[in-house]
């Protein structure tokens, strides 16, 4: 973790000292008084819902020996007096934002560990989780925690390493052409994984192939003696192969990728078995999230691993045991006997299309229930998007299709125009309108699932199967 003076400190993010010795050291950063333990530097981030700056005497109360502060002198008359009580230091900044990333950068040029970064347009969060259960068989991992993909979550990510890490995992998220660059910057990663490059941020990028040049920041980034991996079942990794300097690695299901899955079944709850064939061997595995995709973050997954030489059995292992993060392809049964797959953090037409065939491929003795909102970030192609997925409903084997939102009506409308019977075609304005459409619809021994972009909200409609209504 930070370990810190506050003399470097205030060189590192160009800060004016309010109060406190210079000779003062931080050991660990905090974000959230409540999370702040004692020795921490607590930084006073502006938020939508609540300012750090209200919640400063409770970070000195925990101990904290730094305080990062954006406010005037003037402002912050009481706290300065309760720090010099508590003998803790209070340094004055321009951006928090900014001054927790050149931490992060200055606390990166110390760590002597290997740095695996990972974007992609869907299945970043799943592989992050998956290589970081391998890799733990064998090694003591600092990971992105949850999905804090964005330039303050890489940043603390990185303070959270120490000396006792041996290897960190972080992911990397985009909104814009330049964003992976310059969290690379910061991260310095000596291996690089580009899971594929979808439609996911038309709308930000106007252009497949310039998200593709996004992505492939990160393929830039990488030194020339580190590693890349990419989908060899992607039509774009050959493009961004091109921009390697590293040696790159392929992954993917056809003959020619260097690490690549064979002999795939599904269970009745979707979840597949296969064989991974590697230069290094084979091996049998499994995994316990439902999804044929997942195959292939999994073998994202395994290539990162075999270059670090863990073993084919401790991969194996590692996959089987894998626990991913909430609403990604997270599967159960609720008390009512309803099967669930709560996929609603996230959206795109590609992961939309992976979560149907997820749906289609579960056996139970009830009805396949699709509950899909609004996808995000479209653009001009969201029309046409959302009612081209209605036809893809209706051609599949869905008996029952729950839409949520404005754009998820498309969804509803293709689902017809394709030939689903409307009976069966249920559009919904609002969560509120979906959970009671449920309510009166689902029923024990169906499959339900959730998804759409995170906007929607749609955690909630999980939260109603869950917790069904007694009417």
């Amino acid at each position: 973790m930070l370990r810190i003076s506050v003399d470097t400190l205030l060189g590192v993010v160009g800060g004016e000292l309010l109060c406190g010795r210079l000779d003062a050291h931080a050991f660990g950063l905090s974000i959230d008084s409540r999370e702040c333990e004692a020795g921490n530097a607590f930084v006073a981030l502006p938020g939508e819902r609540a300012d750090g700056h209200e919640f400063l005497n409770d970070a000195l109360t925990a101990g904290a020996h730094v305080l990062i502060v954006t406010r005037e002198r003037e402002q912050l008359l009481p706290e300065l007096t309760a720090a010099l009580t508590r003998g803790a230091s209070v340094v004055r900044v321009d951006d928090a934002t900014d001054a927790v990333t050149a931490l992060a950068a200055w606390h990166r040029d110390r760590l002597v560990c290997p740095v695996v970064a990972i974007t992609g347009s869907t299945g970043k969060t799943t592989t992050k989780d998956l290589l970081s259960a391998v890799l733990a068989t064998e090694m003591r991992v600092t990971s992105t925690e949850g999905n804090r993909n964005n330039d303050l979550g890489l940043a603390l990510t990185i303070l959270r390493a120490g000396s006792e890490t041996d290897v960190l995992v972080v992911e990397m998220g985009m909104r814009g052409p330049g964003q992976i660059a310059a969290l690379c910057a910061v991260a310095r990663p000596t291996m690089g994984l580009v899971t594929n490059v979808g439609v996911s941020h038309i709308e930000l990028l106007g252009s497949i192939d310039a998200i593709a040049d996004a992505k492939g920041e990160l393929v830039e980034a990488v030194p020339s003696d580190g590693a890349v991996f990419l989908n060899g079942d992607d039509a774009l990794s050959e493009r961004l192969a091109r921009r390697a300097s590293a040696p790159v690695t392929s992954y993917g299901l056809t003959e020619g990728c260097d690490v690549r899955a064979v002999d795939i079944t599904m269970d009745d709850a979707s979840r597949a078995s296969f064989r991974i064939v590697t230069p290094h061997g084979d091996v049998e595995t499994s995994l316990g999230l439902p999804g044929r995709h997942n195959v292939y973050n999994a073998l994202a997954a395994a290539s990162v691993a075999l270059r670090m030489a863990v073993s084919l059995s401790h991969v194996a292992e590692g996959l089987r045991s894998a626990v991913v993060t909430q609403m990604r392809m997270e599967s159960f049964v609720t008390a009512t006997g309803v099967y669930v797959i709560n996929d609603a953090y996230n959206a795109n037409p590609v992961s939309m299309r992976a979560a149907m065939e997820t749906l289609e491929s579960v056996r139970v003795p009830g009805r396949r229930i699709a509950v899909l909102g609004d996808m995000g970030e479209l653009g001009s192609l969201a029309d046409l998007a959302h009612f081209e997925l209605g036809e893809r409903v209706a051609r599949s084997s869905v008996d029952v299709l729950v839409t949520v939102g404005r754009r998820a009506r498309r969804i509803a409308e293709g689902a017809r125009a394709e030939g689903m019977d409307p009976a069966v075609v249920r559009p919904c304005a609002t969560v509120e309108e979906a959970i009671e459409v449920l309510d009166d619809t689902v029923t024990a021994g169906d499959a339900v699932l959730v998804k759409a972009s995170r906007f929607m909200g749609l955690e909630a409609v999980v939260e109603g199967l869950v917790d069904p209504r007694v009417g």
